[in-house]
């Protein structure tokens, strides 16, 4: 009767690679899973452009660009007072340096 002795420097090359294929295929079929899921189809029409953004966020957007602008058209006025307060203020120094 022929024996065979099959020692762990064979076993465990056999078994990293078995344990390597069912790795694979369980991570191609969660891929494949999520693919198919409304996540997978979310993130498809993001990619591509058509993320049909929800409407209410839409609308949130649309006025904090209106606030930002406000903002910026508010902050041009008070740079321009800043400005005239500081040239009145220049002048009443000069004059103050030439009567003084």
């Amino acid at each position: 009767m022929l024996r065979m002795v099959v020692t762990p420097e064979e076993i465990i090359p056999l078994v990293g690679m078995l344990t390597g294929i069912i790795s694979m295929l369980v991570i191609g079929f969660t891929i494949v899973r999520v693919a198919q899921s409304q996540v997978g189809q979310a993130i498809a029409r993001r990619i591509h452009g058509r993320g049909g953004a929800d409407p209410e966020l839409q609308a949130e957007l649309l006025e904090l660009r209106e606030q930002v602008a406000d903002l910026s058209h508010r902050l041009a006025e008070n740079e321009e007072r800043v400005d005239f307060t500081e040239r009145l203020l220049a002048q009443g120094k000069e004059e103050t340096k030439a009567h003084g």
